[in-house]
């Protein structure tokens, strides 16, 4: 039986978190891991929604040494809960924070006893399912996708290699996406337990919080954000703390805005491209190229359905979302999502080129086209929606006009105060269609 350690490296003095300036060594975890899964129920399931990245890092290392999964819903609210409730029939909620309406309780203890024997490595089958990923809800009901212990390893190994991991050894990690996303659970928790990065245990959201924490983190430093908040940070003209590593993903990153990046942090940006279903599978330079490369050991080929992906890190072979325009088996160029493509007077565009053009309007602040018929296939107008203080629905079409083919304006467009956006800047399908029948209630007022 294959199997791999929890963490890759351990060695005397290693810090594995820190929290508020306080570093967290490496046996300390392993004793909170130790101590922890002694104590959890015995239920096959568990939703982990502790929000302190070292105790959510000490639950998923303690359910996985159960032989448990870890179920990472793409929100708390009750009805999710309620939906996994009836799912999963044995699952239980882990938390740290007040707590929530739903399936069984287990709070995070307040204090775990340490025993100093328990500093041996726990390895995990390579097989064990370690945790079932939900889709964001951006296109519809979120869907699982189990990902193996050994799928989990094999992706954060070939992306640190990839991405240059192994030059920042002990290199201070800081987030501003939920860990219990893909993206940023193979980012963050799995990044800090296969690379030897420390992993910070807050989550600034605020610009001026993202800056202080960043600011008092030892160097090396490495940035686990979205194209959202780069935007918003880089909009502050303040001095950036230097940052060694960015990373961004969950949508779209304009060339302009990763130079910007490059140049503010004194680093180097990458983007990741990924889904929940098959995890990581390429990264790009975006200053210096919109080429993408996947990572080692996972190829793409094309047939009349569309682009699939398989290799070591991807379970089974799986069917990707995204127009792709292959260059090799193992570099491509994206050209949006195939739920975006939309049709109008038998004219052909993607909602995230509209997109951005839309947001590329001085002024605007945020943005975004939504098709007015849910399949997305033949629309018969498209309605935008955008975040500009100051600036008239009539001045932004005037500007759409000299950027985008008149049969795909949006009919009408609505001045927001802000768009429904989710901690990853995306925009759940349910929220979209909140705006909609708002719109269409203004025009039949």
């Amino acid at each position: 039986m294959i199997e791999h350690p929890l963490l890759q490296v351990v060695r005397p003095g290693r810090i594995f978190a820190r929290r508020d300036g306080r570093s967290i060594p490496v046996e300390t975890f392993l004793g909170d891991v130790a101590a922890l899964s002694r104590r959890l129920p015995s239920g096959g399931h568990v939703v982990n929604l502790c929000r302190d990245r070292y105790r959510f890092a000490v639950g998923f290392a303690a359910a996985l040494c159960r032989r448990q999964v870890n179920l990472l819903p793409p929100n708390d609210m009750p009805g999710m809960l309620d939906q996994l409730a009836m799912d999963y029939p044995d699952v239980y909620c882990l938390t740290d924070a007040a707590q929530p309406d739903g399936p069984a309780i287990f709070p995070y203890p307040s204090s775990l006893p340490h025993d100093p024997a328990a500093r041996l490595v726990p390895r995990i089958p390579a097989d064990h399912l370690a945790a079932v990923l939900f889709t964001s809800g951006s296109t519809g009901r979120p869907q699982p996708h189990g990902r193996s212990w050994g799928d989990l390893v094999n992706s954060t190994l070939s992306a640190g290699r990839r991405l240059g991991i192994c030059s920042l050894q002990g290199a201070s990690l800081i987030g501003t996406v939920p860990h219990q996303h893909s993206y940023g659970l193979e980012s963050l928790p799995m990044l800090a337990l296969q690379h030897e990065l420390v992993l910070h245990t807050g989550r600034p959201f605020y610009p001026a919080d993202i800056i202080a924490e960043l600011a008092a983190a030892p160097c090396p430093r490495v940035l686990v954000t979205t194209p959202l908040h780069l935007q918003v940070l880089l909009a502050e003209p303040a001095t950036m703390p230097s940052v060694d590593l960015v990373l961004s993903a969950t949508a779209p990153l304009s060339v302009p805005l990763a130079r910007e990046a490059e140049q503010r942090f004194a680093g180097t940006l990458f983007e990741i491209y990924g889904c929940s279903e098959a995890g990581q599978i390429a990264v790009r330079r975006t200053a210096l190229t919109q080429e993408w490369c996947c990572l080692d050991g996972i190829m793409l080929r094309q047939d009349s359905i569309g682009t699939w992906a398989s290799g070591v890190p991807i379970a089974e072979e799986t069917l990707l979302s995204d127009v792709i325009e292959l260059h090799d088996h193992a570099r491509f160029s994206l050209h949006g999502r195939i739920a975006d493509l939309v049709n109008v007077a038998g004219k052909r565009t993607s909602l995230a080129h509209l997109n951005h053009h839309l947001n590329a309007i001085d002024g605007v602040l945020d943005g975004a086209f939504v098709a007015s018929d849910d399949d997305g296939s033949a629309v018969s107008r498209l309605i935008a929606f955008a975040v500009a203080p100051g600036m008239s629905a009539e001045g932004i079409m005037a500007s759409l006009r000299l950027r985008i083919d008149a049969a795909f304006l949006p009919r009408p467009l609505r001045l927001v105060a802000a768009l429904p956006r989710n901690a990853l800047g995306k925009l759940p399908r349910r929220d979209v269609m909140r705006l909609l029948a708002e719109s269409r209630a203004v025009d039949e007022a």
